[in-house]
């Protein structure tokens, strides 16, 4: 039991770092994720991730909780925000 306890507890420290090691894949994109961004007006963020990458020419703001489709695209960041258009979650490539 205690070796069960373990290895879970591994599995879930191991979950927990990948996000960081993990890239997106995309040729010419540098920068997949914009921690910084988060509680910032949409505005900016766009901006700010469209400046620094040409090739992210998509950057819709969605209403958080709203749904989305899950394929995945080089040229689209999401910028998932409030009621006031503040960002409230990590925009990221995909």
């Amino acid at each position: 039991m205690e070796k069960l306890t373990l290895v879970v507890a591994f599995l879930l420290l191991a979950s927990l770092f990948q996000p960081l090691t993990a890239q997106s894949g995309c040729p010419g994109v540098k920068k997949d994720t914009w921690p910084e961004l988060l509680g910032v007006p949409a505005k900016l963020a766009r901006e700010t991730i469209q400046k620094e990458n040409r090739k992210l020419t998509k950057v819709p703001s969605i209403l958080n909780g709203s749904p989305v489709t899950k394929d995945f695209r080089c040229d689209r960041v999401r910028l998932f925000v409030n009621i006031l258009e503040f960002v409230v979650q990590t925009p990221r490539v995909g």
